[in-house]
């Protein structure tokens, strides 16, 4: 894991030994194990990890005026040297469009101004420290910092709500760490925080100007197709070659062996149109964007693409097809990686701590094994679904712009897929129902719903688009909570419902940003679960130049029938790309489904042991005998929502691994137990701190 960690004090200098940072317990330096100093007191920061050289960039104008940037960024240093005076002024949204995805970090005298992306994929966090703030881009180390103990809070309304950023507000699983909104930054003065927020949004009676489509679509696949060259124009890092000699094996062979990736780029070629997308138009840009010629695969400059076939799982011959089809380009150099049994969700619950819990944690095997056969810099598509797809709350936003004749062909594809005439007259109702709820009214009845234990599950399309109609719905994971812990969490929503504004955003784009937090957050923490070593996932639709682009696309473009697919067909058509296979863009959602079962009814045993004496039970959260009787209900397949156990599954992989933790990740501070120095104690029962 790679973070940036720093701090603001109040006063005008820190006391130090030695070297930068605050004189710890016994005279010893405080500063993080394994860090780079970037800049020094009286507010120091440090990037940890295992950074690469061209990953850490610095711009000094003179003594008190620095900017560094963290990740990969297309700005030049002269770009950033601007953006440093512009900085100077106060302005922060220039800090943000440059193509890539980073953090920037700016400090202009004793102000420092630390800059979360839109998405939430790289998220910033603080907390009161030292009378001053400490700031990082990772939660687990300011707890650390602070000795937090847990907030059952947070992981109640975690698995209560997950999707509602009323109920998880801008807290973390550790007490006193906050985190930062997506599309803010967090500007310290002397110690002193604010948050400040960077992008405009929609009000609730304002809608933006309309785009038109043809030239929003354009904007799409420029700012891909910069992203994509961003990377592929980035300095080469070629770890080890060769990592050593092992008897009749050749390099690709040693390096599969010891779990490193190929050197060179490569992508997925199957999950979707969205990561087959990112693959043409790395293979398509001039450059070499493949293996360095004779090692890895032997493929010379080709992209190297994977395709993962689950053999535990059926239905997914056209899938593997079309991928075979688009491999057959002649800068592509297809690998095909077989998954059985063991690589099915929660085959494997062994893993490295996370930062924070997700629901990926019990696919991180799965991904692993897909990945461990990829290139050290590897493109996948994750985030394309949220950023170009319409939620269904959408449908709201346009009756409120009086556009219903943009609504006919969405109701008419779902009620063609219910087969029901009276579809159109329930899905109409219950966007004209939203359009005209409050959004304080919405957190009201989400709260009376948690309290009154309703949790009515959709059924198919129909359903799925009736229950995403709303301004805030229970999470899957509610109804195996306990009355208390939903009790807690309803009271929480009632208060930011008493304390809500009434200019809130539009719920349509209130509840697609809220749907991409969610998902940057969990990615997250798959690319920490799944690492592996010397390799870097790239994300390019989670990017804030390719966020903004789409979402500028019209609202009555992307609710139409497949509008993500026909957007991505135009953007490899603007870039050259107009072979694709026949079914090129289906959805594949069936085989996640059924992977889910398959891997529930594997590892059925493994699973009733983790919840024999569960650490969520001792938090209050759930009842023991609950969980195991829905784990054996799922593993003989009936209807359950299979997210939600994999919420459930996940954090208490999570919590286990927390209290299992050795160590700190700063030096100077006294030994303790565990990494968590107070003791994570609960709120009831006797989850206290191993010894």
């Amino acid at each position: 894991m790679r973070w940036l960690v720093g701090w603001s004090s109040t006063a005008a200098g820190v006391s130090v030994t030695g070297v930068a940072g605050a004189t710890g317990y016994d005279g010893e330096t405080l500063h993080p194990v394994g860090s780079q100093l970037l800049w020094g007191d009286p507010d120091p920061l440090w990037a940890v990890g295992d950074w690469r050289p061209d990953e850490v960039r610095m711009v000094r104008a003179d003594a008190d005026n620095h900017i560094a940037v963290l990740g990969i960024c297309g700005a030049s240093d002269e770009e950033l040297r601007r953006g440093l005076f512009t900085a100077r002024g106060g302005a922060l949204r220039h800090l943000t469009g440059w193509p890539g995805s980073y953090t920037a970090v700016v400090k202009v005298g004793r102000r420092i101004t630390v800059c979360g992306d839109l998405a939430g994929a790289r998220p910033v966090f603080h907390t009161p420290w030292a009378g001053g703030t400490a700031y990082a881009t990772a939660a687990l180390p300011l707890a650390d910092l602070i000795e937090a103990n847990l907030d059952f809070g947070h992981l109640a309304a975690l698995l209560a709500a997950p999707d509602v950023p009323a109920a998880l507000r801008d807290t973390t699983p550790y007490e006193g760490v906050r985190r930062v909104p997506p599309g803010h930054a967090l500007v310290l003065r002397a110690g002193a925080r604010e948050i400040a927020g960077y992008e405009p949004v929609a009000s609730l009676a304002v809608a933006a100007a309309p785009a038109d489509p043809e030239r929003a679509v354009d904007a799409v696949r420029d700012a891909l197709v910069e992203a994509v060259r961003t990377r592929l124009s980035a300095p080469r890092h070629v770890p080890d070659l060769d990592p050593g000699p092992v008897p009749g094996m050749g390099p690709a062979e040693r390096r599969a062996r010891r779990g490193m990736p190929v050197p060179g780029i490569g992508a997925d070629l199957s999950g979707g149109p969205a990561s087959g997308t990112l693959a043409l138009l790395a293979a398509g840009l001039p450059g070499r964007p493949g293996t360095l010629l004779g090692h890895g695969t032997g493929a010379g400059e080709r992209l190297l693409a994977v395709t993962f076939n689950d053999l535990a799982v059926t239905g997914r011959e056209a899938e593997l097809e079309r991928a075979g089809a688009l491999a057959a380009n002649p800068r592509l150099h297809h690998v095909v990686v077989t998954g059985a049994e063991e690589t099915l969700p929660y085959a494997d619950l062994d893993g490295p701590l996370t930062d924070e819990p997700g629901p990926s944690l019990v696919m991180a095997a799965r991904h692993r094994a897909r990945l461990a056969a990829g290139s050290a810099d590897h493109f996948t598509g994750h985030g394309a679904r949220q950023v170009l797809d319409a939620h269904p709350a959408r449908l709201a936003d346009l009756l409120m712009d009086r556009k219903r004749r943009h609504l006919v062909r969405p109701v008419a594809a779902l009620a063609k897929a219910d087969g029901s005439v009276m579809v159109p007259a329930r899905v109409y109702g219950a966007a004209r129902r939203l359009a005209r709820t409050p959004y304080r009214a919405g957190l009201e009845v989400l709260a009376e719903r948690l309290m009154r234990r309703r949790f009515d599950e959709p059924v198919g399309a129909v359903g799925a688009s009736l229950a995403g109609l709303t301004w805030a719905r229970p999470g899957p994971a509610a109804r195996w909570l306990t009355g208390e812990a939903l009790a807690e969490v309803s009271v929480l929503l009632q208060a930011e419902a008493d304390r809500s504004a009434t200019g809130v955003q539009r719920p349509g784009d209130y509840r697609a940003r809220a749907a991409l937090a969610r998902h940057a957050a969990d990615l997250r923490v798959l690319e920490q679960a799944a690492e592996i070593r010397s390799q870097r996932l790239h994300a390019p639709f989670l990017d804030n130049q390719v966020v903004r682009a789409c979402r500028a696309l019209p609202e009555a473009l992307r609710v139409q029938p497949g509008a993500r697919a026909a957007i991505l067909r135009t953007v490899l058509e603007g870039a050259g790309v107009t072979d694709l296979p026949p079914g090129w863009g289906a959805p594949s959602h069936a085989s996640s489904a059924a992977a889910a079962r398959a891997g529930l009814r594997v590892a059925a045993e493994p699973l009733l042991d983790l919840f024999s004496t569960p650490l969520l039970a001792d938090a209050g959260l759930v009842e023991a005998r609950v969980i195991r009787k829905a784990l054996r209900a799922g593993a003989a397949g009936e209807p359950l929502p299979l997210d939600g156990l994999a919420d459930l599954v996940s954090l208490e992989l999570w919590l286990h691994r927390l209290l299992s933790r050795r160590g700190t990740c700063w030096t100077g501070t006294p030994a303790r137990a565990r990494a968590v120095p107070s003791g994570i104690q609960p709120r009831r029962g006797a989850l206290a701190s191993g010894g």
